[in-house]
Formats: structure tokens, sequence, C-alpha cells
């Protein structure tokens, strides 16, 4: 099981187990923190009570030291496993984690008790599966390591499927497979033995992310312009300044965007030397960020590496992807994430990421179209709304386009009718929450194309969320945040960067930030059209404006021209009627429209990419 994931900890391996109790533990290490074997793993605790496997990074362990030594314990290394390990003998499991800063996921066996506990970060920054099967208890960093068990027995779960083609991810806690389950953030199992049997595993919270959004919209905080802007500037410095501790080389990816340029600003300016910073670009016009990056790292004073990739590069990396993301995954900037992590393991081990500055501040499109034109539209009686997006449907795209070819030149916007289309969907929902759900659905009736399968709604369907969270854009972010965040965002980030063996760290997801930014009133995230308000302000204290404000661009690739180009054989082959059908997951007649209306020049590249990855996989882990 630990032989699979060896990309993940390619400096040492462990393996303790105890036959009499029916436990074995693994561990495969990234060394990062203590390169000595002070920091093997599994690690046994001074009393030989308790033992630990874990992942992660905990940037707190140094203050928590003292507490320990007054009990008398004497360390044997400087690593964070330790001092986790020890405090949680000394302390008890749910005091130890409310010390935590970081991100983490550890199992940890108590042999006097015969009792394991499973722990997993606040935000789902390190991933964490576990599966029952009978009297079979396994766990593990990816599925990859489950399924390499002589007793894994699971079976795709059709419902599963149907959730990831909703949102290009299997939402936590499900997994692809009947019978095993992601941790969700900030949970912690417990599992003992009862009359010699396994009992049902118990779950509680240690972090609740619904009650911090309820407690900070509850108890905003009444704070100035300068005075907000400095307060996050000094959280926010101190999570950077927490997460450049290493042993080994360090540095920061960088996009030039407003959270990766703001991170870089402020590791420089904690740092007596150049940081080192990488971003790599396309020459598709529309698609390059490297001269961004290339500038916001030139007036830092960064030790900048970029690379511009070819088509050629990032197609390499399409056959790989089912093995790197070991469950169906479809969110495309996959592909940049794993090239640009790639190219910076050559230079370090450890790299910094702007992620989630976007759920904190309000920050993605839809944030501030909830925020300004969707107030005005909804204002508009329903029966009006309804109206309106039949009409503007009726026209089928390529009429509207034919008429938008009439106007001038100059004043004829990008695929009119593909944006026409999409404002009929918007006019059509019914209230803030039905715009949510379309907003992130990228086929809106999944069952259709997974036949048998119900699928399960997540929170974003959950009625009572306006009790605590009547603003819709506040609504949108928690969505993001407990959503998209950890089940897309921080699973291509871990994945990506861990296939390379390199670890990315977070500093914006920093609990305490995190808190922070849910205790800010809205117009520090959104003001007058403009998001990530306060981050920006911050920003700006280290770099010109000049150099930050432009469009929203994202971390894309021209997947759209490619699926018709040098990717149409493969995804032809993948998307075969007799393949679909031999398959048995997937309706053909739903996905073969799209396919001939994507190569008609309508794009749809983004439910077809689900089904692509959904297919690759199949073949990959099911055939």
């Amino acid at each position: 099981m630990a032989e699979t994931l060896r990309y993940r900890g390619p400096d040492d391996q462990g393996v303790w187990t105890d036959p009499a109790a029916g436990i074995a533990l693994a561990q495969r290490r990234l060394s990062i923190v203590d390169l000595s074997p002070a920091g093997h793993q599994p690690m046994v605790s001074a009393s030989g009570r308790f033992v630990i496997t874990y992942n992660g990074e905990v940037y707190s362990h140094q203050e928590m030291r003292p507490a320990l030594e007054a009990r008398g314990i004497s360390f044997r290394g400087h690593s964070d496993t330790e001092v986790i390990l020890e405090s949680c003998a000394a302390f008890g499991i749910a005091a130890t984690v409310e010390r935590l800063i970081g991100m983490f996921a550890f199992g940890l066996w108590d042999r006097q008790d015969r009792t394991l506990t499973l722990v997993r970060d606040r935000l789902g920054i390190k991933p964490l599966y576990w599966a029952a099967f009978g009297d079979l208890f396994l766990f593990g960093s990816e599925l990859k390591a489950l399924r390499a068990h002589s007793g894994w027995t699971a079976e795709i779960d059709r419902n599963a499927a149907a959730a990831f083609l909703r949102h290009n991810c299997v939402p936590a806690p499900h997994s692809i497979y009947q019978g095993v389950q992601k941790l969700e953030p900030g949970r912690i199992l417990t599992l003992r033995q009862s009359g010699g049997r396994l009992a049902a595993p118990s779950l509680e919270t240690f972090w609740d992310a619904r009650a911090v959004a309820r407690l900070g919209v509850r108890h905003r905080l009444d704070l100035s312009d300068d005075e907000a802007v400095d307060r996050l500037e000094t959280l926010l410095g101190d999570a950077t300044g927490r997460r450049m501790i290493a042993d080994v080389p360090l540095g920061a990816l960088l996009s030039g965007g407003v959270d990766s340029s703001a991170v870089v600003a402020l590791m420089q300016a904690q740092s007596d030397r150049p940081v080192k910073t990488f971003s790599i670009g396309f020459d598709a016009a529309g698609y390059d960020e490297a001269k961004h990056a290339k500038a916001v790292a030139a007036h830092l004073g960064t030790d900048h590496t970029e690379l511009y990739v070819t088509p050629a590069d990032a197609l390499a990396v399409v056959p790989r992807l089912p093995e790197m993301f070991d469950e169906p995954f479809a969110d495309s900037s996959q592909i940049p994430t794993f090239l640009v992590s790639e190219m910076a393991r050559r230079h370090v081990t450890v790299a910094l990421s702007g992620d989630g500055g976007d759920e904190l501040f309000a920050g993605y499109n839809r944030h501030v179209f909830a925020a300004g034109s969707w107030r005005t539209l909804r204002r508009l009686p329903a029966p009006l709304r309804r109206c309106a997006a039949v009409l503007l449907s009726s026209i089928p795209q390529a009429g509207w386009d034919r008429l938008a070819a009439c106007l001038p030149s100059g004043r004829i916007p990008a695929r009119p009718g593909e944006k026409l289309h999409k404002l009929a969907e918007v006019l059509a929902c019914a209230g803030d929450d039905a715009l949510y759900q379309a907003l992130i659905s990228h086929w809106r009736t999944p069952e259709r194309l997974i036949q048998g399968a119900v699928e399960p709604k997540g929170a974003a369907w959950d009625k009572t969320l306006t009790d605590d969270l009547p603003d819709a854009v506040e609504r949108m972010q928690f969505l993001d945040q407990v959503g998209y965040l950890p089940d897309d965002i921080l699973t291509k980030v871990d994945r990506a960067s861990m296939a390379v063996s390199l670890e990315a760290r977070v500093p914006l997801l920093d609990h305490r930030v995190v808190e922070f930014a849910w205790s800010l009133p809205g117009h520090f995230k959104i003001r007058q059209g403009t998001s990530k308000w306060i981050l920006r302000q911050m920003l700006y204290r280290h770099v010109p404006r000049g150099l930050i404000e432009r469009p929203k661009m994202g971390f894309a690739i021209p997947l759209a021209d490619w699926l018709r180009g040098p990717l149409r054989d493969w995804a032809e082959d993948l998307l075969d009627p007799a393949s679909l059908a031999a398959g048995g997951l997937v309706a053909a007649p739903p996905v073969r429209a799209l396919w001939a209306e994507h190569l008609a020049g309508r794009d749809r590249q983004f439910p077809l990419w689900d089904v692509l990855m959904l297919e690759a996989w199949r073949r990959r882990w099911m055939v």
C-alpha cells in the first residue's frame, strides 16, 4: 500500500505492525523539517502507548514544545510529527488539534485502548480516504493505496459519478467507490473494537466552517479601511512567515494575479535573499499570464524562473491524469498546475501558492455578478424574467451569431449566441440559490447520463443555510469554501504537486485568516464592482496597481481548440458510442449530441472534459 505512494514520499519509508491487535501502519516520507532519522515514521511516543502516521506540515509546533518539555518530554528531534504525537499523548487529541496551525491528515493508534483516530485539517488541504469492508478498515492519502490491499472489494458508486458530472469532481464525503469515503475537513473519526469486532466509526467536528461563518457574520468587526488592511497584513504576514520554515529549498508559484502576488510580496518582505518564484506560460493568445508574473517578480526582486510550454508539452500530460488523480477529476487547470509543479521541483522541494483568496475575499466572477447585475435582474418580476429567457433561448445560438454579424465590426462581442443563451439560463433562475446551482453545474441533469443513479445533493441545496447567511454573496463564498475549494482546488494542487514530490503550502488558508475574513463586512471584499478589495489594497503596498489591475484569467488552457484539434482522436476514442455502451456507465446519446455541437463550433469543453476524464479513469482503473 505504501509503495503505491512512493512519489508522495521518496525520502524514507516505514512500517509498524501489531499483529495481535490486528493493525499495520505505513508511511512514505517527503523530508521537509528534521531530515534526520529522528523524523522517521510511523513514530512511537516516548511512553510507547501511541503510534502516528502523518501527512502535512504544522507551523505552530515550535511554540507547542515548551509546554511539553515542562511535562518532562525530552524530544529526540525537531520534527513537527513528534510534537503532534507527544501533545496527543499529554493533552489528548481534541486539545492538540485546537493548537495546530497548518495542513495535516494523520492516523493515531492508541495501543492501550486499541483505538484508531483519524484527523483531517480544517480546510481540507491534505487528503484522507477511509473504507470499511466488514472487519477490514483501510485509510490512506489516495485511493490507489487502499486499492492495493488484498481485501479491497469496492465497486463504482454511480450516485457519486452523477455528482461528479455536475461538479467536475467527486464531492466529499463521497468517493467514486461504494463503501469508501473522504474524511471531511475539520473532522475526527474514531474507530474502536467492540466484542472483538469493529464498531461503527464515530465522527465529530473540531472546526465547523458553518459556525465560523455564522459567528463572523453576526459579530462584524468595526474597522476603518486602514485598520482592516493593517490587520490582514499582520495576519497574512505571520501565516506566510510560518510557511517559509523548511530544512530544504523553498520557493513560490507565481501567476502574477492578486493572490499569488500577495503571497510572494509578503515572502520577499521577510526574506534576506531573493525568493525563488516560478511561472509557466502559453503562446496561445488569452492564456498567457507569464508576462504578468515576470513583471511582478521583477518589481519585487525575486529569483524568477519561467517556462513557456508548447501544446505538445501539455498534451503529453493528458494520458497521465487518470493515474495522477485516481478518482475522476475534470478541472482542466490540472494540466498547467502539474507543469508548473514539475518545473518548480527541479529547483525547490517546497512551494507556497496563492490558493484560497477567491473563496475568502469574493474573487470569483459569480461573486461579483451576484453582488451587482444579479441584484438588479432579480428585482424584475419572475414571470417577466422567464418570458425573456424563453425568447432569448428560442433563437439558436447560430442565429444570434448571424444577427450580431450585422453590428459594426468593432462592436461584435465574442460568441454572442453562447452568451445570450447563458443569460437566458440566469434569467430563468428562481432565486439566489438556484442561480448558484446553475453556475456550478456542468451537467444540469447528470442522472440522464448515469443510468440508475440518484445524485446526492450537497450544501448548495440546504435551504437552512439562508438562516445563517442571508446574503447571497456570502452564501456563495461559504459554499465555495466547503465544496469547490477542498474538492476541486485543493485536490488539484495536492495531486499535481505531490506527483512530482513537491510540497505546496497555502498561507491564505491559515484558519486564522479564514476566521478574520468572515468577520469583515462585505464592502471589504467587493467594492464598486472590484473583487478582493482588501487583499488588493494590501498588495498595492508592495506592488504598483498597474501591474495587477487586469481582467481575471484563471489558470486555463486552450482546451476547446485542442479537443477539435490534437486531442480529437483521443476524445473520439473515449466517446465512441460502442465504447460508452460497453463501459456501462455513461449514456451515449446526450454525450454524442454535445460532442457534435462542440465540433460545429459551440464551446462545450467543460461538460465534455467531465465525460472524457470519467471514461479515461474507468479504462485505467475498472477494466
